[in-house]
């Protein structure tokens, strides 16, 4: 029967020399899972249904690595129930009527229960997920997906609601570690003992691997082709774990959910005036393969949002990181980055404008197309002026202290309006007096005007 990913439920047992050490070391029960024991520590429910025999339908999120075509595996396994594997790279609804024809088979002929598992679910779209919705609904299929990107945004809110979505873990070090040295030993489907490793050089490996167990795996199988070819045969120093370990990036999708994490980590580090945490996200970054000219991008953003006229040095100083990023590029342009972003960091804090520009843009929505008053219109031809465009404008550089107080800028059928209230940090405090002195000032010019139209009637 066909299978563009595997339908064979025992995958993951001893398997040929051929097949790389991440497939052939699968965890084959529970017991050789490693990490996630928020969900398969003893007593979880998770667990409890997997012990029990009880699948259902779920989402399994989480990095690379972390385990979730092996639980899947597992749960078909334990379950007695038929393994039909497929992924949304290659697969289409053609591939999903297959299934379901083989799924309705194998109950028939046998009695047994078939696992439709989705791998990478988000690179469906919403007709391709309707297409094996009914059948996860009438139980045919008990459908387990996977996907390294948020649900929430990826899939059908009618798929969401008919599956329980897990989330797994990136596996610490000590998960890590515990893998490879099992590999090392196992004689069946491991490494058979024939390879040692320095202490040092399993530790570079995990670190390398960054909580991606197929990754330490196969950096482990590479180092140790690398030691038997080496003069100290089958033993794998700091070197060669150096050697396979270089150029290893850290995790970082530029289309994904660690991509917006961890820009919104940096963005929150800044606004909580912490240099040194925005330092770190901005090198783990950089450290990924973020384009750096991205980041400059939105450290102008952060500038305006949280800084604004508290220290308006900011905002030019992010412009000066981009133009040096773009000239120099790389370090150099790093570093002028890394400056900009301690800056922001210790600058004083305002987003007054972020909230007044807000504010403005509902009421430019809410109150449409008013007419501009005529004394703030220009005037350039005759005609115009004898329309009265700018009667009886007040020229501000003429008045006391280059303002004219009382006058309207407003639209003569709106409200005057208070958007911009500047915090009492860095150069918004005397930007508040000023505005607040005016503010005085107009109030008592509007109320002799008024007196004066009082008298005249």
């Amino acid at each position: 029967m066909s299978d563009l990913f595997s339908n064979a439920a025992g995958e993951g047992d001893a398997g040929s020399a051929g097949q790389p050490l991440a497939d052939r070391m699968r965890p084959a029960t529970l017991d050789e899972f490693y990490g996630q024991e928020h969900l398969l520590g003893e007593g979880k429910p998770l667990r409890r249904a997997i012990e029990q025999g009880k699948a259902h339908s779920m989402v399994l999120w989480g990095p690379p690595g972390t385990g979730k075509t092996t639980l899947a595996r597992l749960i078909s396994r334990t379950t007695d129930a038929h393994f039909i594997g497929l992924s949304a790279v290659m697969a289409g609804v053609k591939d999903i009527r297959a299934s379901v024809a083989e799924a309705r088979q194998y109950k028939e002929m046998s009695g047994r229960s078939t696992v439709l598992f989705l791998d990478e679910v988000h690179r469906f779209n919403k007709s391709q997920q309707d297409a094996f919705l009914p059948f996860v609904e009438d139980g045919t299929l008990t459908f387990i997906g996977a996907t390294t990107e948020n649900p929430s945004f990826e899939l059908n809110n009618a798929l969401l609601s008919r599956a329980r979505v897990y989330v797994l873990k990136s596996l610490d070090e000590t998960a890590l570690l515990e893998i490879v040295k099992q590999a090392l030993d196992d004689k069946d489907r491991g490494l058979g003992a024939a390879i040692t490793a320095d202490d040092d050089a399993l530790a570079l490996i995990v670190l390398a691997a960054d909580g991606d167990a197929r990754r330490a795996l196969n950096l482990l199988e590479i180092a140790a082709d690398l030691a038997m070819d080496s003069e100290d045969h089958g033993v794998i120093h700091i070197a060669h774990a150096e050697e396979v370990a270089q150029g290893s990036h850290r995790r970082f999708d530029k289309r994904g959910e660690y991509f917006y994490e961890q820009i919104s980590a940096l963005h929150k580090s800044i606004r909580g005036s912490d240099p040194d945490a925005s330092l770190y996200w901005l090198m783990r970054m950089l450290d990924g393969g973020c384009d750096p000219l991205y980041v400059a991008r939105r450290m102008i953003r952060v500038a305006s949002e949280d800084i604004g006229n508290a220290d308006p040095r900011a905002l030019r100083l992010c412009l000066d990181a981009w133009d040096v990023l773009k000239r120099l590029g790389s370090p150099e342009g790093e570093l002028a980055l890394a400056q900009a972003v301690v800056f922001l960091a210790c600058a004083a804090k305002s987003n007054a404008v972020y909230k007044a520009a807000g504010l403005a843009a509902k009421d430019a929505r809410d109150f449409g197309s008013l007419e501009v008053p005529m004394h703030l219109r220009n005037a350039p031809t005759k005609l115009m002026e004898e329309l009265g465009y700018g009667s009886d404008y007040r020229y501000a550089h003429d008045e006391d202290d280059g303002v004219a107080y009382g006058e309207q800028y407003f639209p003569d059928d709106m409200p005057e309006r208070t958007y911009y209230h500047p915090v009492a940090r860095g150069l918004e405090l005397k930007i508040g007096e000023k505005l607040a002195e005016i503010a005085k000032r107009n109030k008592s010019k509007k109320k002799q005007a008024r007196d004066a139209d009082d008298k005249q009637r």
